[in-house]
């Protein structure tokens, strides 16, 4: 049973849970969540067990209610996820990995050319009124959402939206480029698949970032079978590590903004991986 006297108690060197995260992946996150407001009562939680609760659900995929009792208490932990994705420390987590894998391969914090695409994945059953809207991409044949990710050329996330599944790549790549919101201001040039031909998103992606170049990669008529097509494997690839992350094999989630935080807490766990086992 979790509890406040028995916290603690177990060897941080040998992990409960493949999820838990390691004293050098610790050290790497622990800096940058926000301490407890002053005045009150001291806090209580163990921060370290919260996300270690966290990236057992992102992991595992269970429900809430499934979390083991040596973990922090299910509101809890909610509660502090709830909390990080509403006040922005996950994205501040996020950016400072994001920098410190790029110092590491040798290159500039802020990249010059990003790959864009989307992956539609079905709904599970929902309930209730607060739900965000799911549809139906025809294409694929999924009823659900879409995930519209951007990444660099080492295929890091560099931005992510989440929505209804209905909306085409060209208008929800256009909502991507919109909200980075001058995060990225050195990006030169944008790659994508056929899905964002047209003038449609050119002209839109002009008129938000007049400095980028898109340039669609197409599959040529004369390839036969699997043929990789450049800088377009670097994001499904991308896909695929996120998707290792069981809580996101379907969208369970009833809000988007929920959905998100899964997705870029997913992406902090594959740099917090790479950074340790480059350093080692």
């Amino acid at each position: 049973m979790w509890t406040k006297e028995n916290r603690g108690r177990y060897d941080r060197s040998r992990l409960r849970y493949p999820s838990d995260l390691t004293d050098e992946e610790w050290a790497l996150v622990e800096p940058l969540i926000v301490p407890a407001k002053r005045g009150g009562n001291k806090r209580t939680v163990d921060v370290r067990e919260v996300v270690n609760g966290l990236m057992y659900v992102l992991s595992t995929g269970c429900q809430w209610r499934a979390i083991p009792k040596d973990l922090p208490p299910r509101s809890t932990v909610h509660d502090y996820f709830d909390l990080w994705a509403w006040d922005g420390t996950l994205d501040r987590i996020h950016h400072a990995l994001y920098v410190q894998c790029r110092e590491l391969a040798n290159r500039e914090p802020s990249p010059s050319a990003a790959i864009i695409d989307s992956q539609s994945v079905k709904s599970a059953g929902k309930r209730g009124a607060w739900i965000d809207p799911h549809g139906y991409d025809a294409g694929k044949k999924i009823k659900g959402k879409k995930r519209h990710i951007l990444v660099d050329t080492q295929g890091l996330l560099l931005h992510a939206l989440v929505h209804s599944a209905d909306i085409q790549d060209r208008d929800g790549g256009v909502l991507v480029m919109a909200t980075l919101f001058g995060l990225h201001p050195f990006l030169l040039k944008l790659y994508a698949d056929g899905g964002y031909q047209g003038p449609i998103f050119q002209s839109a992606v002009r008129k938000i970032l007049r400095q980028v170049d898109v340039e669609i990669v197409k599959r040529s008529d004369l390839a036969k079978g699997f043929a990789v097509l450049p800088k377009r494997w670097i994001v499904e690839r991308t896909i695929a590590w996120l998707n290792r992350c069981r809580r996101l094999a379907k969208d369970w989630e009833c809000l988007n903004r929920k959905a998100l935080a899964f997705l870029r807490l997913a992406s902090i766990r594959l740099m917090l991986r790479k950074l340790c086992q480059k350093r080692a």
